[in-house]
């Protein structure tokens, strides 16, 4: 029996009526901050490049997956096979410069094939989005929200000259590299507690408008 069986039957074991009362009472829901408190603590070994805590923390996050597996198995909804199945064709189907006639010689290729794949999965299951954003996770933090609604505009080439000061975009580009931006957001963050300010909250909000201005441009436009 391999090693990821093992932990599939401890998970079932702890689940079963005479099991663990706190793991029988968790749903999916109730496991969502763990999820988000378990990837932070392996994001931190990362940046630590610890790697004796990464393996530890890579099975806190592999638990987190195994334990909504089975949650979901329990209602007959999915099972963990169902899961590792539909990421292992996703993972096939997008390189099909490795598993089929398609080539890539480079890292901005296979991003464009893989854009491209993703583009004619979504046309085939006729889910287009509601607006020219795509979909993304509601609980982003807000740095990586801005940052991926910023790849959005553009990848797109869509009209943000009125709504972003993309010539101060362009200025602070050419000024930063990664000490000084760490240095110009950690500034910002201690004078927004300074202030009173939640910075969380106002970056998201700013998104929000940015997304907002945007589609409305686009929309008046047409």
């Amino acid at each position: 029996m391999s090693a990821i069986e093992d932990l599939q039957r401890t998970m079932a074991r702890l689940r079963a009526l005479d099991g663990c009362p706190w793991d029988r009472e968790q749903t999916h829901q109730t496991l969502a901050r763990c999820l988000i408190d378990e990837c932070s603590e392996l994001l931190d070994t990362i940046d630590r490049n610890d790697l004796p805590h990464m393996r530890e923390e890579l099975g806190d996050v592999l638990i987190q997956v195994v334990f909504h597996a089975q949650l979901a198995a329990e209602r007959g909804d999915f099972s963990f096979d169902d899961v590792a199945r539909a990421i292992n064709d996703k993972l096939i189907r997008r390189h099909p410069h490795v598993f089929c006639s398609g080539r890539a010689d480079n890292s901005a290729q296979v991003i464009e094939v893989w854009e491209n794949v993703k583009a004619t999965e979504k046309a085939a299951a006729n889910n287009p989005g509601a607006t020219v954003f795509k979909s993304l996770p509601p609980r982003l933090p807000a740095l990586m929200f801005a940052e991926a609604v910023w790849k959005q505009i553009e990848k797109g080439k869509l009209p943000a000259e009125d709504v972003v000061d993309t010539a101060q975009v362009a200025a602070l580009g050419r000024q930063l590299d990664e000490a000084a931006l760490g240095r110009r957001l950690f500034a910002l963050a201690a004078a927004a507690r300074a202030k009173g300010l939640d910075p969380e909250g106002a970056l998201r909000k700013e998104t929000a408008r940015v997304m907002h201005d945007v589609q409305a441009r686009l929309q008046s436009s047409a």
